[in-house]
């Protein structure tokens, strides 16, 4: 078998808080494979995007976090790496797009200088021959007379152009593989409709991997061939997209797949709603973290934490009765 482009195995993020040491991300293991487009699901604060920030070692380790496992970019392990080391991987083989494209970009430099200074940063080209493919990049994803707006600073351009510009300034080195974190939330429909077909193109026609971290499951259907569904920090199901839209098996997942809206005749189905709160991560329960919200817990799953099992074919749930329950349903839909 091919080796995968990115391999994640038991990836441990501890942060240091007032409160003591918290684990915001405990023990994900998925890997990528090249030319993939993986999708990362979960509700706000399961741990999606202190994820993928791991992987490119974003967070201050001397003072504010730690980390433990692997993160393997084509076999090598970028937690042994050293800071410069990093730096070059950054950008050059990884690139990130964030949720807020106007949090992301200088706001007292141009897009043109921007951009530029990536590529200089990362290749080795003139200053002529990185503003020319800066204006590339910017036509390859779809603004209009780039010419002009290489000169323009990011409060001149729309939610939508800004995003764009993130995504040229992302693929400036051509990277192997590209973290998406939620970048068409900001954006109206429409847009979002035209950011997620410009990646699908890019994937297709660079051949490279994205992770596409979201909490939308319509976005997932449109774009994703694969699923890691996550919850208080941990994998709870991973499978092929059709599959997991097919037969969710974690309560987890069926519940996140009720809550997407739906039309019931001329007006929209009442949305389902999953009861409670997720936990504070200094306060994880020691048995199964969705307990206390799961209509099928019992006593096992409050005392015992239940590991991520190997279903059928790629299909993975952590969940101790997933099984009685997927027959429960059955017999109750025949």
């Amino acid at each position: 078998m091919n080796q995968p482009l990115l391999e994640i195995n038991n990836l441990k993020t501890h942060f240091n808080t007032e409160r003591g040491q918290v684990t915001a991300v405990d023990g994900i293991t998925f890997s990528v494979d090249k030319g993939e487009i993986l999708g990362v699901v979960g509700e706000s604060g399961c741990g999606k995007s202190v994820t993928a920030q791991s992987i490119l070692r974003l967070f201050d380790e001397k003072y504010t976090a730690k980390y433990e496992g692997e993160i393997k970019l084509q076999g090598q392990d970028l937690l042994s790496l050293s800071k410069a080391k990093m730096e070059k991987i950054r950008g050059n083989e990884v690139s990130m797009i964030f949720q807020d494209p106007l949090s992301s970009l200088n706001p007292v430099f141009t897009i043109g200088f921007q951009l530029t200074e990536t590529i200089l940063l990362h290749q080795n080209r003139t200053k002529k021959e990185a503003y020319q493919m800066a204006i590339d990049l910017l036509r390859m994803t779809g603004i209009p007379s780039p010419e002009n707006r290489v000169h323009e600073y990011p409060h001149q351009l729309s939610g939508g152009m800004r995003q764009r510009v993130m995504i040229a300034m992302a693929l400036a080195c051509k990277p192997k593989l590209l973290i998406a974190d939620e970048p068409t939330t900001a954006l109206d429909v429409t847009i979002q409709a035209q950011i997620l077909d410009l990646i699908l193109d890019l994937n297709e026609e660079l051949g490279m991997a994205v992770v596409f971290i979201t909490h939308d499951l319509g976005v997932v259907a449109e774009v994703c061939t694969r699923v890691v569904v996550m919850y208080l920090g941990q994998v709870v199901e991973e499978a092929d997209v059709q599959d997991l839209f097919l037969r969710p098996l974690h309560p987890y997942t069926k519940g996140l797949m009720k809550s997407i809206p739906q039309m019931e005749g001329d007006r929209t189905k009442k949305l389902n709603v999953i009861g409670g709160t997720v936990p504070a991560l200094n306060a994880i329960p020691k048995g199964c973290r969705f307990a206390s919200r799961c209509e099928y817990a019992d006593e096992l799953c409050k005392e015992k934490a239940p590991d991520l099992l190997l279903h059928e074919g790629n299909h993975k749930v952590r969940c101790w009765h997933y099984a009685n329950i997927a027959r429960k349903e059955e017999v109750e839909h025949a």
